[in-house]
């Protein structure tokens, strides 16, 4: 069951710090299915779950190791 921190919703700015990539290069791959699909929060806000994001991480570090 998810936690109150699995629920958590980040935006860009926090998820680039998470995950540093660039901004054309985080969108091309939310295209490509490479990263997360985001939430649509309104007209001009999107935002990625914090859950979906580390897992993200966990799967680059196990690729890595």
């Amino acid at each position: 069951m998810p936690t109150d921190s699995d629920e958590t919703l980040l935006r860009l700015p926090a998820v680039l710090t998470r995950y540093p990539v660039g901004k054309s290069t985080w969108w091309k791959g939310v295209a490509d299915g490479k990263f997360p699909q985001p939430v649509k929060l309104g007209p001009r806000v999107t935002a990625w779950r914090k859950s979906e994001i580390d897992q993200l991480i966990a799967d680059a570090i196990s690729r890595a190791n």
